[in-house]
Order: structure tokens, then C-alpha cells, then sequence
């Protein structure tokens, strides 16, 4: 009996040693579960799962899916609809864009081009912009990484509502636990979430990270244990920097950031080019 008990514990834990390590547990309990899925994408996915991935050329690494339809059909029907009607008391908005607060924040907004997941462009404008209280709280983040020589890389801010629709239309059935949903909307609808990295000041370089920017794998979880060393410290210190200015990551994504105060302000859907005080 104690024989079988032993070889059955040293199973369990060969077992539990074979599985991916879980994704570590945000400071914050607001978390966005709806926002990824810890799904990975394996041999057992369905063909119109993988059919739905494109291969990047050997000179680009940005991971991509091939929309389901035609984006500007998709983008013209996205306009056509409104958002989700909240009810409750609301801040007031009021976005700022981040370089008119600190001219040194780098920008890489990919979804003003097609260097994202989608490869189509989903944005008019390379511009990123969050509610004030979150706007200046990334500024001391990026100001206090000067001490170390690096700076913030913004990919995406505020983004709006009709954007998180184009994404969940265009993308297959089978994928669609990786975009939010739009009936419920986004954090960065809200103002109040925000796409980043690391950059080297002295030679504007951007540092590697576990995984690429919007990259649908485990790879992208903020507790994934592997890749290298210097990508996992990398990582490790842009959370560090950003949770001590009340900001949690994402469980699914080393990249995405909410501030604190994001259930205080509603879902918009105002253009970039229309967001009024956005050069204050």
C-alpha cells in the first residue's frame, strides 16, 4: 500500500510539474478576465482557427489573424451602432494626449497602421490618449525610468468603442475570447487602460519582452516562466514601475495596464480628432 501511495504522489508531481505555470495574480482584483483567454492555440483547434492565423513574413514577427470579413464592410457597420447604455454616476471625461504632457513618451501606435494583429488599419490618427489622472500617472512612470536610461513606448490608449466592435466582427468565432466584447465594452474605451513597453533612451531601442505586442499565447501572460532571462527582467520591471502608480496588468497580457479609477468613467466612442481639451 505505501509502495502504490508513493508511486502515485510522484506521478501527481511529475504531473503538476508538466503544466504551464498559472499567470501571477495582479495587485488589483479588477481585473479584465473577459479581455484574453488562457487558451493557446494547439494541434486540437479547430481548421477554422488556424486557417484564421497568418503567418507573419520572415522580416516581420507581429502575430496576425486573417478577419473574417472585409474591414471597411466592418468599419462602416461599426459606425452605424452604438455603444452599450450604462447607467450609474460617471466622471466627467476628460482626455489628454500623452506627448502633449511628456514630448519624450514614445509612440508605436500599430493599429494607426497595419503592423497589428488585424494588418489592416484601424485608427486615422497615430495619436494616444487617456483620462487625465491615468495620462499623468504614466508620465511619472516614464519619468522615474529615466533613472535606469529607459522610457515608455506607448501602443495603444484610449481607444474608441467602435474599434473594440470592428475587432470582435472581424475576428473568427472560434478566437473571439482574445477581443472584448462590445457589448460590454473596454477598459480602454474607458480612457483608463493603456498598451506599453520599454525603450532605451540613448539608442531608442525597443526591449524585447517574452512575447510580441498582441501576440495571442501564453507567451504573453505577465507570469509566463519562460523565454530569456533579460526579456523575463524586462518585463518584471516595467510591472514593478507601473504597479507602483496604481496600476494592475492585465492577467493574459505583459503589455495592457489599467488604472485604478477606470469603473469611474463611461464607455466613449468620440474620434481622435474630435476628443475636445486633447491638446491641454
Amino acid at each position: 500500500m505505501t509502495r502504490i501511495t508513493a508511486t502515485v504522489a510522484l506521478l501527481c508531481t511529475l504531473a503538476t510539474s508538466a503544466c504551464r505555470e498559472e499567470p501571477r495574480a495582479p495587485v488589483s482584483e479588477k481585473i479584465e478576465t473577459a479581455t484574453r483567454s488562457p487558451k493557446v492555440l494547439g494541434p486540437e483547434d479547430t481548421l477554422e482557427t488556424r486557417s484564421a492565423m497568418s503567418e507573419s513574413p520572415s522580416d516581420d514577427s507581429t502575430f496576425r489573424i486573417r478577419p473574417v470579413r472585409d474591414i471597411d464592410e466592418i468599419r462602416a457597420g461599426a459606425l452605424r451602432a452604438a455603444p452599450p447604455v450604462e447607467s450609474g454616476a460617471f466622471m466627467e471625461s476628460n482626455l489628454v494626449e500623452l506627448v502633449r504632457l511628456d514630448s519624450t513618451i514614445m509612440l508605436d501606435v500599430r493599429y494607426a497602421g497595419t503592423n497589428n494583429f488585424m494588418g489592416s488599419r484601424m485608427y486615422e490618427e497615430a495619436r494616444a490618449f487617456l483620462q487625465r489622472p491615468a495620462a499623468e500617472a504614466l508620465v511619472r512612470v516614464h519619468r522615474a525610468l529615466a533613472d535606469d536610461g529607459l522610457g515608455i513606448v506607448v501602443y495603444d490608449g484610449y481607444r474608441p468603442w467602435y474599434v473594440t466592435k470592428m475587432f470582435y466582427e472581424a475576428t473568427p468565432l472560434s478566437m473571439r475570447h482574445f477581443v472584448a466584447n462590445p457589448e460590454s465594452g473596454s477598459r480602454h474605451n474607458r480612457g483608463c487602460a493603456v498598451d506599453i513597453g520599454l525603450f532605451d533612451r540613448a539608442t531608442g531601442e525597443i526591449l524585447s519582452m517574452p512575447s510580441g505586442y498582441d501576440e495571442f499565447s501564453e507567451r504573453a501572460y505577465p507570469g509566463y516562466s519562460g523565454g530569456t532571462r533579460e526579456a523575463r527582467a524586462n518585463r518584471a520591471l516595467l510591472i514593478a514601475a507601473m504597479e507602483r502608480e496604481d496600476f494592475t496588468v492585465n492577467q493574459y497580457e505583459w503589455w495592457h495596464f489599467d488604472y485604478v479609477d477606470w469603473p469611474d468613467y463611461r464607455i466613449q466612442n468620440v474620434r481622435f480628432a474630435d476628443i475636445a481639451g486633447g491638446a491641454n
